[in-house]
């Protein structure tokens, strides 16, 4: 089943690369009681998540503070450290916090998991953005195969 709006987020660790290497972060610590704009991409350094969406975000991380939002999250079923090296590649630190669902484990949780084996990328998250507040999904935005639309940072900011 497909999370939906009104729906509390499922439990899950996801990693965040740090100076000091990955740490762990439970969704309860990143969603509890903070409203928080994440958005999910099919994979790091591919084509449309670094030419558009991941920039999207940064360039307007200043206007979803403005609106309320507390963090900023770009994940991805990467692993940690290809989430820290290409945040650093796109000018992410300090506006857009890059986590890692190195298994899959949170978007199959949500049942937005992608079969990526045609383009051998294996297992992927779809490409998604929501808004959670306090845990429970306030906005939710799901791309069709291959399109780039109702997740951008553009379209989520018209939302809130």
């Amino acid at each position: 089943m497909t999370i939906a709006v009104g729906d509390k987020l499922p439990e899950a660790t996801l990693v965040e690369m740090t100076g000091d290497g990955p740490v762990p972060r439970t969704t309860g610590d990143i969603f509890g009681g903070r409203k928080v704009a994440v958005f999910s991409v099919p994979g790091a350094f591919t084509p449309t998540c670094s030419a558009k969406h991941l920039p999207g975000f940064i360039e307007a991380a200043d206007k979803f503070k403005a609106a309320g939002i507390d963090e900023i999250i770009c994940m991805a079923v990467n692993d940690a450290f290809v989430m820290g090296a290409w945040g650093k590649a796109q000018g992410a630190d300090g506006k857009v916090t890059m986590l890692s669902d190195g298994n899959g484990d949170f978007v199959k949780a949500l049942g937005l998991e992608m079969d990526g084996r045609a383009f051998s990328m294996g297992m992927r998250g779809q490409r998604f953005s929501m808004v959670v507040d306090d845990g429970v999904v306030t906005v939710l935005n799901i791309e069709g195969p291959g399109e780039f639309h109702v997740s951008s940072a553009d379209h989520m900011l018209g939302q809130l």
